[in-house]
């Protein structure tokens, strides 16, 4: 049954994970209009809609001349658009075939980029030097078991003074039933330290299918992904919650501007997305 809890080795885990993120590069490549990139001043709808929340919190209200650390970056395309917003980039993710194209796609848009191949509860060890803000977005912690260790990783990379913007689809969002005709609940909202298994060849992006389709995720709720990085010593600065997501959680969601939303009569009842921006002293 999709979605049911198991016991499970991280290790196998994420195992099972890597195999079916490396199957979907190729079916992202095709599927993410990675030609628009050729046009110079291109950016990603992820980046475009985070970077003014961002700037708001970074010396000069801009990212040009930072240092700016991307976990989990995937295929490249916000990292090489956060490297169109100034930063001085550093992509970081598990799949060698996501960073391989990443990098054909920085070479291509002409955009400077360090890669650096590495399990993001690893990050701090794998990567070197360490950065004025530390980036993350959509579709990323439910992926890890251990949020403590994942935000220890965060303040290790970061400067004294530095950054961590974090925008991510809603805990309470991915506890509901995405098949039911109303906004019922059907997952945790509180993890028990057991993971979620899915067997899905779909993609949340594209017609194709992944030769791999078992995936593990782990619910976290808020409580404990903002406890996560102040008990690594984070001072949070900023929090929101929003009313649409970039990717189509659900087939009753709408297509809007930029994203996908619950029908009007339901919008204000349940959060899609939060936001969380937090600050090294």
């Amino acid at each position: 049954m999709n979605g049911s809890n198991v016991e499970i080795d991280w290790e196998a885990a994420r195992r099972a994970n890597l195999q079916n993120w490396d199957d979907r590069v190729p079916l992202h490549e095709a599927a993410y209009g990675l030609d628009a990139f050729d046009e110079p001043t291109h950016m990603s709808d992820v980046v475009s809609d985070d970077l003014p929340v961002l700037s708001r919190f970074v010396g000069g209200g801009t990212l040009a001349g930072l240092d700016l650390c991307h976990l989990q970056c995937h295929i490249g395309t916000d990292t090489i658009s956060l490297a169109r917003a100034g930063a001085t980039v550093t992509g970081v993710d598990f799949s060698g075939p996501a960073l391989r194209a990443a990098a054909a796609l920085a070479d291509r848009a002409g955009v400077s980029a360090t890669w650096v191949q590495a399990d993001v509860l690893d990050a701090r060890d794998a990567v070197a030097g360490d950065f004025d803000v530390v980036y993350t977005s959509i579709g990323t912690i439910c992926w890890l078991a251990d949020l403590d260790r994942w935000a220890e990783q965060i303040v290790a990379l970061l400067r004294p003074g530095g950054t961590f913007f974090i925008r991510d689809g809603h805990p309470a969002l991915l506890a509901l039933d995405e098949e039911a005709p109303d906004l019922t609940t059907r997952y945790p909202y509180f993890g028990d330290g057991r993971a979620q298994r899915w067997d899905d060849e779909s993609t949340y992006a594209g017609d194709g299918k992944v030769a791999h389709p078992r995936t593990y995720e782990w619910p976290h709720p808020l409580s404990e992904i903002l406890g996560s990085l102040m008990r690594a010593g984070l001072r949070l600065l900023h929090f929101d919650e929003r009313r649409t997501l970039p990717w189509q959680f659900s087939p009753r969601m709408v297509e809007v501007p930029r994203g996908y939303a619950w029908p009007e009569t339901e919008r204000d009842l349940i959060p899609c997305t939060f936001t969380v921006i937090a600050r090294k002293d």
